[in-house]
């Protein structure tokens, strides 16, 4: 855990005892619940420094953990991070609760919380990371269009170097340049917190991920296919790859079909 994740974590642990010691100890889950998401929805460029900080919060899957009813059929990378940051600390909050006897434990260690709490946990209306609010991007070319520079240079080079199929060379290619480790990603949202936004969709192989891809595959899948749509038009400029009068890529029916992550 990163030393500005290990902060915020104990700031929202300071103040959920604060705000319990100055309302008489009562209600210790609906008032966890609330500092935990009033506290944690960070902005976009926010949440990106932190992911760039702590990469292995791309990991992070969303399980049963999204509670922003706007997310939960198909959750957008920064709500499957924000989420598990959200269980951690009310797990960690709840832990304190019972410390310091606001609340009990049944004889499996499991917490106990009064019907009440339950029936009173409001819905949760989390952040918008489709919008990237104030974040201004910095001068210059960016790490990902140096990613896909680079990528476009090689299919471009291989298309002289013989006859080819312009696009399984394209999925080559991509898989080539693909970038799927946190530690790689990181950095590319920090340059652009809408990477955050992205979601599943149909990019991402089910079965090899339960319908529960991590975060940074996420990314990784819309990367991919991004790069796969810029080679294909490269190609089309080429003469590789014919298109029909919209522009669009002739391509025969085998390959139709886009990309996913496996």
């Amino acid at each position: 855990m990163s030393r500005r994740l290990a902060d915020l974590l104990d700031r929202v642990r300071k103040e959920y005892v604060q705000a319990m010691l100055d309302h008489g100890e009562v209600e210790p889950y609906l008032t966890a619940h609330r500092i935990c998401n009033t506290r944690l929805w960070l902005s976009g460029p926010d949440l990106a420094t932190l992911i760039s900080e702590d990469p292995k919060l791309l990991s992070a899957r969303a399980s049963d953990l999204i509670d922003d009813d706007r997310e939960r059929a198909n959750p957008c990378v920064g709500a499957i991070v924000t989420s598990n940051i959200v269980a951690a600390a009310l797990e960690g909050l709840l832990a304190v609760a019972v410390n310091r006897e606001w609340l009990a434990v049944d004889s499996d260690g499991r917490v106990l919380v009064d019907a009440h709490e339950l029936d009173l946990v409001p819905s949760v209306t989390g952040v918008d990371y489709s919008d990237a609010g104030d974040f201004t991007p910095a001068r210059g070319r960016s790490r990902l269009s140096d990613i896909f520079h680079a990528a476009e240079q090689a299919y471009l080079e291989r298309l002289q170097d013989g006859p080819h199929d312009a696009y399984q060379l394209a999925l080559m290619v991509s898989s080539d340049h693909s970038i799927f480790t946190p530690d790689d990603l990181a950095p590319l949202i920090l340059e652009n917190p809408l990477l955050l936004g992205l979601r599943a969709d149909d990019l991402v192989d089910e079965e090899l991920f339960d319908g529960d891809p991590p975060a940074g595959i996420i990314i990784s899948a819309h990367l991919a296919e991004m790069l796969v749509q810029q080679l294909l038009e490269r190609a089309m400029e080429t003469g590789a790859i014919g298109h029909d009068s919209e522009g669009q890529p002739i391509l025969s029916e085998t390959d139709e079909d886009n990309p996913t992550v496996h």
